[in-house]
């Protein structure tokens, strides 16, 4: 049986409550990821220091401030974000109520790669707490260092109904994959990102955002 069955289960069941909608949710989720942010900043120098060798002000640069800046910028514009949008009528909806509402996908992947650990995992985050969905983050297993410290340490700030963080390798990921999920980030290289394993994707019917690199 799939490892994971039971974790995807039990965050569909944790998003179909309906409690990641919540204005006041999404924000107490990204507040905490920031005083993770602020609260593990000399953990997260030492583990990619031992990781990559990352000098100090370049993980505060493009590691720490840039997912800040997401955070930051998702919560002074979360209110607005989640406005319905009023749209023009036509003769035929005229005396309808005609707007458009933003909904959350539902079950989110972030799958992360090694070259930069905490930023292409952590802004996918933001993104996808500020829309009001449920997440597994799956860090590169090649950065054990910062993957330890993410699964060690964040879940103590994220509702871990809501949230998860899964650590290993392809085996782990491919098996991840065997499993329903509405919308899946996805950074690395072209060899990477072509089928296998994303080619799984199609028997799911899942939305993917690959980034190609390198």
């Amino acid at each position: 049986m799939n490892p994971y069955v039971g974790l995807v289960s039990s965050l569909r069941a944790a998003w179909l409550t309906g409690k990641t909608r919540a204005a006041e949710h999404r924000v107490s989720q990204l507040e905490a990821l920031r005083r993770f942010l602020d609260e593990k900043k000399q953990p997260i120098l030492d583990a990619m220091a031992s990781d990559m060798c990352k000098p100090s002000f370049e993980v505060e640069l493009s590691e720490i401030i840039m997912v800040k800046n997401e955070v930051n910028y998702a919560l002074n514009n979360l209110s607005s974000w989640m406005k319905d949008k009023g749209v023009d009528k036509n003769l035929v909806t005229q005396l309808d109520t005609a707007f458009i509402r933003k909904e959350p996908y539902g079950v989110v992947l972030i799958i992360g790669p090694w070259n930069y650990p905490l930023q292409l995992i952590l802004v996918p985050l933001v993104g996808a707490i500020a829309a009001g969905n449920c997440v597994i983050i799956k860090p590169s297993e090649i950065c054990s260092s910062t993957e330890k410290l993410l699964a060690e340490t964040l879940p103590s700030y994220l509702d871990n109904d809501c949230f998860a963080v899964v650590t290993g390798g392809p085996v782990e990921m491919t098996q991840l994959l065997e499993n329903k999920f509405d919308y899946i980030f996805f950074t690395g290289m072209s060899r990477v990102t072509q089928p296998p394993p994303l080619s799984m994707l199609s028997d799911s019917l899942s939305r993917e955002a690959p980034e190609d690199g390198g």
